[in-house]
């Protein structure tokens, strides 16, 4: 059995290709858990995330979670999810979230970038994603979709999210760098 060697830095290879081909990478690529895989106007992003990559995702996820339970939130965590239009679109969050009932395309998509170059928010726009956050360099750029495309937001318009303060989850992600659980400990007592 073959084994993937986890690295701290992103692992990232584009391609050419149809709908067709990207579907035989997905399926070949089934049995390679943490590999994310994209897809857009004719354009196959293959994305294996390094441990740092996997570690922001994962506290933001916890915090998220820690936040929407704290706060009586309904909503239903939907992880990696694949989100795809067939035949046209397809993409991978690293956490992405329902606020109350289930729906096909979650509310929340949110992506750790530790790469450049990859058209994110058009591919969430040909899905219609709700509310994309991106968490780059310690930071978060919050979009929402508008009838003319993503609007940068500085809070977000989802139903109990718009209650969170982000300075204090970039504050508590930064922390957990070094000390998880105070960086928890801080969270919660000040919700």
């Amino acid at each position: 059995m073959a084994q993937l060697l986890q690295t701290n830095t992103d692992q990232r290879v584009v391609l050419k290709g149809r709908w067709e081909k990207f579907k035989l990478i997905q399926r070949a690529s089934e049995d390679s858990p943490g590999v994310r895989l994209a897809y857009y106007d004719e354009t196959i992003e293959i994305l294996m995330p390094g441990e740092a990559h996997e570690f922001f995702a994962h506290v933001i996820g916890y915090l998220l979670t820690t936040f929407f339970l704290e706060k009586g939130i309904l909503f239903k965590s939907t992880g990696a999810k694949t989100q795809e239009q067939e035949g046209k679109v397809s993409v991978q969050a690293d956490q992405s979230y329902c606020i109350g009932d289930s729906k096909p395309i979650p509310d929340l998509s949110i992506k750790v970038v530790f790469s450049s170059g990859s058209p994110e928010l058009v591919r969430y726009q040909a899905l219609g994603a709700p509310e994309v956050w991106f968490w780059e360099d310690g930071v978060f750029a919050l979009y929402r979709l508008r009838e003319d495309g993503y609007e940068r937001i500085e809070q977000s318009e989802l139903p109990g999210l718009n209650q969170l303060d982000l300075d204090l989850l970039r504050r508590c992600i930064l922390m957990a760098e070094t000390d998880f659980q105070a960086a928890v400990r801080m969270f919660r007592q000040s919700l």
